[in-house]
């Protein structure tokens, strides 16, 4: 346990089997209690990479997209009994040393969602960023701020830490088929806000590797689209 939560720490992956090898060995097992790695659906070896290095597995059995695999860990994590999950990026962009920085103002019950922001840290290194995701990153929360009520710097990373009691929330509804890809996230985020838990931003470390090893699966104008397409349901009353 870390300062008493049971902590969950999971990462999606989709064919990320030189990677998710490090995801999984750099997770430090003093402060997380299980690691979950859920296979949305590799045809490579990632499940089986991250099985030998201790991880434990759910796969999808078929591509269903990453707000698919978060929702099963959720739900994964919910079921288990863990206080606090924390997800990260499969492909090691994130760093796993500092989780204690996303756990921390949960365990001083001061938020109930922590939320990492690339922007918070001091001489920041993103790497070789593609220029694209620069420019979504940096105008998503400017949206998402308008939108949410509630001024943030990042909105967009998915290494952050939940408490469970958010996603206990009956009113929270994840099973909606159209979160199924990179909606989730930030509905997740808003949500969280809108449903009047606390919630902080800490500062945290992204860094892109190079191109010929694969940076990013998020593609222009649909990969845009699918984390815009939150912003403008819920701010248009279209879902909930």
């Amino acid at each position: 346990m870390y300062r008493g939560l049971r902590v969950l720490a999971m990462a999606p992956v989709l064919n990320e089997e030189k990677k998710i090898c490090e995801v999984v060995r750099r997770t430090p097992r003093d402060i997380v209690d299980d690691m979950l790695v859920v296979d949305d659906g590799s045809t490579d070896h990632s499940a089986q990479v991250a099985a030998e290095l201790g991880a434990r597995v759910i796969k999808m059995g078929r591509v269903a997209g990453v707000g698919a695999a978060l929702r099963a860990g959720y739900e994964d994590a919910v079921n288990r009994g863990f206080d606090a999950i924390v997800v990260m990026a499969g492909n090691n962009k994130d760093d796993p040393s500092e989780i204690p920085l996303l756990l921390d103002p949960i365990a001083e019950d001061r938020a109930d969602f922590v939320q990492g922001s690339r922007f918070l840290k001091a001489d920041a290194d993103f790497g070789p960023m593609p220029f694209y995701r620069k420019v979504a990153t940096k105008l998503h929360p400017v949206l998402f701020s308008l939108i949410a009520g509630r001024r943030v710097t990042e909105s967009t990373n998915g290494f952050r830490a939940i408490h469970r009691r958010v996603l206990e929330d009956p009113r929270l509804d994840l099973r909606q088929e159209w979160l199924d890809e990179y909606e989730l996230e930030p509905y997740l985020y808003y949500r969280t806000i809108r449903m009047g838990y606390r919630s902080v931003e800490v500062p945290v470390t992204k860094i892109y590797p190079q191109k010929s090893l694969g940076q990013t699966k998020m593609k222009p104008i649909t990969g845009w689209w699918s984390i815009l397409r939150p912003l403008v349901y819920l701010g248009l009353g279209i879902k909930r």
